[in-house]
């Protein structure tokens, strides 16, 4: 797997093509979430894109890094159904956190996937909420120490 972390501006057509119809195909197809996916934040300049390649250079996995100022905020981590239970994600989150320098990390962590996350270092940081009908749990993740 080849893993890179980018700006939107080096984004190139057919790459922001891709990491769009991935979510899209994820978060609003099959988890059935109909929402505004495109929500005017990949193109901040603080954003990066974390984007993970099989040998066949086809787009596996993406996460989202945002810059929120106090904390950086990774979300839209996702990969392709058949990328899936092979502990790709452990590499695409590896590589989130690693663009994510000096300050806490926060997420939202879909509710069933908590215990993942807390293998990474991430403790709950407030109340489950229903997000689109999904639960979903705030998780922070200290910037000391960092597994």
């Amino acid at each position: 797997m080849n893993l890179t972390t980018v700006p939107f501006d080096a984004l190139d057509a057919r790459t922001a093509y891709d990491a769009w119809r991935l979510r899209q195909a994820v978060f609003v197809v099959e988890q059935e979430c109909p929402y505004p996916d495109l929500d005017g934040r990949d193109p901040e300049p603080g954003t990066r894109h974390v984007l993970m390649r099989d040998d066949d250079n086809l787009l596996v996995g993406y996460a989202r890094v945002l810059d929120d100022a106090t904390a950086w905020r990774i979300g839209r981590v996702v990969l392709t159904p058949s990328a899936r239970g092979r502990g790709l994600a452990d590499g695409l989150m590896a590589a989130a956190m690693e663009a994510c320098p000096g300050r806490d990390i926060v997420l939202d962590a879909q509710s069933p996937l908590c215990g993942w996350y807390e293998g990474l270092g991430f403790v709950v940081d407030g109340d489950e909420f229903l997000e689109d009908d999904i639960p979903h749990t705030p998780m922070r993740l200290s910037a000391t120490p960092r597994p």
